[in-house]
């Protein structure tokens, strides 16, 4: 109860107090500081909530700038080979022609036997990087991937017909390293 009578007291000085001028004057700057601390506190959320999403926005692009620099890394990674396998091509062209005129002669059992070999571990060389032949004969001319060296008339197959293959051509890890070039039909049915 003294609880509750200290609080009526309270209440009645409170009363009595706000009856003043000083007092009004006084509940007034109160009130007037009041609002300026609501208003700069809104002006700080607001602000919060602008750096807030300036944050996620540079955290989202240099996630984004994380992942392209990765996939240009492997990119790099994957090709970096390039020259060297275009340099080895030379090589593998070299030993399909030996093979070829091995094939001819008699006495070069051995000779032919040493290139299937060599051009054997070229090939495994090749496949171990990602390089691998173009399969081409019969297939339709495509000038992503083929180089017409010559047209042949051929009535018995439709126009584009690759017919020859003079250059084998390759691919790095699905992608062209050199263009085959090819011998293809002019007409056709």
């Amino acid at each position: 109860m003294k609880k509750e009578h200290k609080t009526a007291e309270e209440q009645e000085e409170l009363a009595s107090m706000s009856e003043t001028p000083e007092t009004a004057e006084a509940i007034d700057e109160d009130q007037a500081v009041s609002d300026d601390v609501e208003k700069s506190l809104e002006a700080i959320k607001e602000e919060n909530e602008k750096l807030k999403e300036d944050f996620l926005r540079v955290l989202a692009d240099s996630e984004n700038l994380k992942k392209r620099c990765a996939s240009e890394i492997e990119k790099n990674n994957k090709y970096a080979i390039s020259s060297f396998a275009k340099d080895l091509l030379g090589v593998a062209d070299n030993l399909q022609r030996a093979l070829e005129a091995a094939k001819d002669g008699e006495d070069n059992a051995s000779l032919l036997k040493g290139v299937e070999l060599t051009q054997n571990e070229l090939m495994h060389v090749f496949s171990k990087f990602g390089i691998e032949k173009m399969q081409v004969m019969d297939s339709v001319f495509d000038p992503n991937f083929h180089r017409v060296v010559q047209e042949v008339e051929d009535k018995s197959k439709p126009a584009g017909t690759i017919i020859a293959e003079l250059q084998t051509g390759y691919m790095i890890n699905g992608r062209l390293l050199r263009e085959a070039m090819v011998v293809v039909t002019k007409g056709g049915k």
